[in-house]
């Protein structure tokens, strides 16, 4: 979610937090890439042999990254869920040492051409450990965690983090029910057809078939379950009421084990 989230997706998740606990990761690389352009920071994206699309992180980029995702966007959808008279909290995974990560020291990507190279890892992070028990404490308390996806490397560096992979570990973590990964489109689709629910099973099959932008959800949905948590739903974020449409089955796709 980003801080332009409207406002019947507001009420319907002020509505959701009343019935039960839960845990909100954030993206927001629009929002990054905008502001980096804006100060003079060229902004790069390669994609993996795997077909996963992500940013390169260089040492300027990490400190732009840092600022927008822990500051702006964070903090902006901090005070839009005040406002609705949520109790949210904001927090990066570098508060309390939330997610600490491993550094990327190398990468495989694709050229223009289709090849493979081999690129330096910038500070690209794969998340290692989430606390889990901060988080419990914080649910415990009545608040709704809103967390930027940045970590801490070994040597207490920062690291970017892919949002959709991150929300899969935070899941994972506190072994949650549900995992909501939110996107521009109702969800998996193979040949032009939404698929109401995939099996784990299916689900790894259909990595090959599907669009770059997918691919990435796909992948975390599974990484989840593989941690315990018990579905993955994948849905429209430009729904009325995206948070209750999915968890009610009424849209969106269901990966379960």
């Amino acid at each position: 979610m980003s801080g332009a989230i409207s406002e019947p997706a507001l009420n319907d998740l002020a509505h959701l937090t009343s019935r039960t606990p839960i845990v909100l990761v954030h993206g927001g690389g629009d929002v990054v890439t905008d502001i980096a352009e804006k100060l003079g920071v060229q902004q790069k994206f390669v994609t993996s042999p795997e077909g996963f699309r992500s940013r390169y992180t260089d040492a300027e980029t990490i400190q732009v990254f840092t600022m927008v995702m822990a500051g702006k966007i964070n903090k902006e959808i901090v005070r839009r869920l005040r406002t609705a008279k949520i109790s949210a909290i904001g927090l990066s995974g570098v508060d309390g040492g939330l997610i600490r990560a491993e550094r990327k020291q190398k990468l495989v990507v694709r050229d223009e051409r289709g090849r493979r190279r081999i690129i330096e890892g910038g500070y690209t992070g794969k998340v290692t450990q989430v606390d889990g028990s901060l988080i419990q404490t914080l649910l415990k308390s009545g608040y709704v965690p809103v967390i930027a996806p940045i970590a801490l490397g070994s040597e207490n560096e920062f690291l970017n983090l892919d949002g959709d992979r991150t929300a899969a570990y935070v899941a994972g973590a506190i072994k949650a029910d549900v995992l909501l990964l939110l996107t521009d489109v109702e969800g998996v689709s193979l040949t032009s057809t939404i698929l109401p629910h995939l099996t784990a099973a299916e689900a790894k099959q259909s990595l090959l078939d599907i669009g770059p932008g997918m691919i990435t959800k796909v992948y975390a949905a599974l990484e989840a379950l593989s941690m315990g948590v018990g579905k993955v739903i994948i849905s429209s974020g430009q729904r009325e009421n995206p948070f209750t449409s999915a968890i009610e089955r009424e849209a969106g796709t269901v990966v379960e084990p």
